[in-house]
């Protein structure tokens, strides 16, 4: 991988966007290198959380705007069977990232789809600007924390294009439709207290503190908690968002609690609380996952 580093350390993968000399800026190839660092967090049974971030001064600067003012435009930057470089970019051909044949897909579109249906569960270390793409991939994550210097914006108006990344979908979910309709109208950037006391960021850390403050909820999440539990729980939270009525949730927390409650993790979670010692879980994911999952069908683009 070319445009992101990763790398393990006591089960948690850090994914470090890096094009510093680009203030980390997205291009068709992070979109590819993003989808395979969270494959590799899927496939990895020693993964237990996963942390995304930035190199340099910046999070994620938006799309590269290095083609000038035909950078969205696919047909004069693609040619044929070319690639845009940045949201907005086209892919013709099946090549395994989820192209179809004959048809645009927003490559923003493709990284906050793959962080949706990740395994693990996602926290975003949002170490400065975060604009456009930068800010929309963070939404499907789980928690974002921001250092004090991080400025956010969803600019798409101000570029005549429209908020991308499926993000009027979890956009609205995160901090609700008066502050989603706001922040996309206008198009202003603003800074991490505002972000913070409308909910697009958990908490603000001093610029050399936000990376701790990050791996101790990390680290927290992989040394208490069952991996099969949280993955469970990972895809039950987002997915029922959608669903129309709580009967949904109850078949499937019924089918999850009827086998869970059979396994070996539950029986050391028990015993460790009376024993009052930390929890040893065995399972791991993907290896360990109940039968029943997925219950969901995926949709087609």
């Amino acid at each position: 991988m070319e445009t992101v580093a990763t790398e393990i350390i006591d089960g948690v993968l850090t994914i470090t966007l890096d094009r510093p000399d680009r203030l980390n800026a997205f291009t068709v190839g992070m979109q590819r290198d993003l989808v395979a660092a969270f494959d590799q967090a899927d496939d990895d049974r020693s993964v237990r959380c996963v942390v995304v971030t930035g190199r340099g001064r910046a999070f994620c600067a938006g799309a590269d705007l290095g083609s000038g003012s035909g950078t969205f435009d696919r047909g004069a930057v693609a040619g044929d069977g070319g690639a845009v470089t940045g949201d907005g970019g086209a892919e013709r051909g099946a090549d395994g990232n989820g192209s179809t044949p004959g048809r645009h897909r927003d490559e923003g579109g493709l990284v906050s789809l793959r962080i949706f249906g990740c395994t693990k569960p996602v926290i975003a270390a949002i170490n400065g600007p975060a604009v456009g793409v930068g800010v929309t991939m963070t939404l499907p994550m789980d928690m974002r924390l921001a250092s004090a210097s991080a400025r956010f914006g969803f600019v798409f108006a101000r570029r005549g294009l429209v908020p991308e990344a499926a993000s009027s979908w979890f956009l609205p979910r995160v901090v609700g439709i008066s502050t989603a309709t706001e922040w996309c109208y206008t198009g202003r950037v603003f800074g991490a207290e505002e972000a913070r006391e409308r909910g697009l960021v958990r908490s603000v850390h001093p610029d050399g503190e936000l990376l701790d403050a990050a791996y101790a909820l990390a680290g927290e999440i992989a040394s208490h908690a069952s991996p099969v539990s949280i993955t469970l729980t990972r895809q039950m939270l987002w997915r029922m968002l959608g669903e129309p009525h709580p009967m949904a949730a109850h078949r499937v927390d019924s089918a999850a609690i009827d086998e869970l409650g059979r396994g070996d993790d539950v029986r050391e979670g028990v015993v460790s609380f009376l024993e009052k010692r930390p929890p040893h879980f065995a399972s791991r994911v993907p290896d360990d996952l109940p039968a029943f999952t997925p219950w969901w069908d995926e949709p087609e683009f």
